[in-house]
C-alpha cells in the first residue's frame, strides 16, 4: 500500500460545492513523473537516435510542458481521491482543477472544485395519503370520433387510388395484427387483411368512395370483422389508454407528495442536467412534427435561454422528487440484484442497444431507474393503491 504525505484543506460552499486545496511533496509525485516520462519517451524521435532510444534527459527537454501537463492529468485525480478518503464527500460531477503552483523538484499545489452528493431529508413518507383518481368512462362520442377520424383518412386513401377490389391497403390492413401503443392506436387481433377481403365472395366491390359514413368494408380494412366489432375494439383500446393514464396520474400524485416533504439544497449541476433532459424530450417531440427546434422556438417567439428559464422551477421540482425517491429507496433498503439487472437487459430485442449495456455507466443508470420504479411501487402499496 502506498502512503502519501499530502496536505489538504476542504472548504464546503453553498449548494453542495466543495473546494479541496491539496499540497503534494515532490517525493510523492516523482514516481508518476518518471513513469510518465518513460511512457512518452517510447514515441519520441530525436535526431541521431532510433525512436524510443534517446536519453531521457534529452526527451524530457524535448517534451517540455507536454510532459508536465500529462503528469498533472494523471496525478491530480489520484491525489484528489486520496484527499477525499475518510470524508463524507462523494462527488457527483467531474472535478474542475486549478493549478496553483508547481515546478519539477518542488511541491505541487492545486485546487479541485467538485459538487458533493447533497444531503437529502425526507419527511414521514409512510403517512402520505393519495386517493387513486376515478376511472373516467369512455363515451360513445369518443368511440365515434375515433371511427370518424379513421374513416376520413381511409376514404382519402381510397379516393386517391382505385383498385379492382378493396382499394389500396391501409397501414392497418398491411398487418394482420397491428400493435397498440400508449397513444391509443388500435390493436386488432385476428382481423382480415385487405387481400383476404378481396378474395372473399361476399366482399363488396370498390364502390366505397361514394359512401359518406363508415361501412362494413371500411371495418374490414381496419382489421375488424364488422363495424360493430371495430367499435368494440376501439372502446377496449380507449379504456386501456384511460387506465394507463389513470395509473400515471396516481404515481404523479404520490411523487408530488414526496417532493413536498423532501428537504435538500439543490446542486446547480443537477438542475442543469434536468433542463438538458427536458430539452432533449422537446427536441424529439418537435422532430416528430417534422420541425427543427430552431423553427419551433421562432414560432413560439422565444429563445432557448428564455425557455430554460421558464422550465427552471419545474426542473428543480423534478430533481427534488428524484432525490427524495432515492432517499426513500435507501431508507427502505430497496435494491436491484445483478440477476435482476441482467434479466432486464436480456429483454432488449435490439442487439445494438443491448450492447450498450455491456459498459458500466449505462448499467448503473438502468439499475438506478429500476430501483426508483420499485420504490414507487412500494409507495403505491403504502398509500393503498
Amino acid at each position: 500500500m502506498t502512503f502519501f504525505m499530502i496536505a489538504k484543506n476542504i472548504v464546503k460552499q453553498p449548494k453542495s460545492i466543495v473546494e479541496v486545496t491539496i499540497t503534494v511533496p515532490w517525493t510523492d509525485l516523482q514516481a508518476t513523473w518518471d513513469a510518465t516520462l518513460q511512457r512518452m519517451a517510447s514515441d519520441v524521435e530525436l535526431s541521431g537516435f532510433r525512436k524510443g532510444t534517446a536519453p531521457l534527459p534529452m526527451v524530457e527537454q524535448q517534451l517540455g510542458n507536454r510532459l508536465q501537463d500529462e503528469v498533472l492529468k494523471v496525478a491530480m485525480p489520484n491525489f484528489l481521491i486520496e484527499a477525499l478518503k475518510d470524508t463524507d464527500i462523494i462527488p457527483i460531477d467531474y472535478p474542475k482543477y486549478d493549478l496553483i503552483s508547481f515546478v519539477k523538484g518542488n511541491q505541487l499545489q492545486f485546487k479541485a472544485t467538485i459538487t458533493n452528493r447533497p444531503v437529502v431529508t425526507v419527511g414521514n413518507y409512510k403517512t402520505i395519503k393519495v386517493a387513486r383518481p376515478g376511472l373516467k368512462p369512455v363515451t360513445e362520442e369518443e368511440v365515434q370520433k375515433v371511427i370518424d377520424d379513421l374513416f376520413k383518412r381511409w376514404k382519402g386513401r381510397q379516393s386517391s387510388v382505385v383498385l379492382p377490389f378493396g382499394g389500396p391497403q391501409s397501414s392497418a390492413a398491411q398487418n394482420q395484427n397491428p400493435s397498440a401503443n400508449q397513444a391509443g392506436s388500435i390493436n386488432f387481433q385476428g382481423g382480415q387483411t385487405q387481400n383476404e377481403i378481396a378474395a372473399s365472395p361476399s366482399a363488396p366491390r370498390n364502390d366505397v368512395v361514394g359512401h359518406d359514413v363508415p361501412n362494413e368494408e371500411f371495418a374490414h380494412a381496419m382489421g375488424a370483422l364488422s363495424l360493430s366489432d371495430l367499435k368494440s375494439k376501439i372502446r377496449k383500446d380507449l379504456e386501456s389508454n384511460v387506465s394507463y393514464n389513470n395509473e400515471l396520474d396516481f404515481e404523479e400524485a404520490i411523487l408530488q407528495e414526496v417532493e413536498k416533504m423532501t428537504m435538500v439544497e439543490l446542486p446547480e449541476i443537477l438542475i442543469a442536467d434536468e433542463l438538458n433532459r427536458m430539452l432533449v424530450s422537446l427536441q424529439r417531440r418537435v422532430a416528430d412534427m417534422g420541425l427543427l427546434l430552431e423553427d419551433y422556438l421562432k414560432g413560439q417567439g422565444k429563445t432557448l435561454e428564455q425557455l430554460k428559464n421558464e422550465w427552471k422551477v419545474q426542473a428543480e421540482k423534478n430533481v427534488r422528487m428524484e432525490l427524495g425517491l432515492a432517499e426513500v429507496a435507501r431508507a427502505e433498503n430497496v435494491t436491484i440484484s445483478d440477476a435482476e439487472l441482467q434479466a432486464e437487459v436480456d429483454k432488449i430485442q435490439d442487439n445494438k442497444v443491448k450492447q450498450q449495456f455491456e459498459a458500466q455507466e449505462p448499467r448503473l443508470h438502468l439499475r438506478h431507474a429500476l430501483r426508483q420504479t420499485r420504490t414507487l411501487d412500494l409507495l403505491k402499496k403504502m398509500v393503498g393503491g
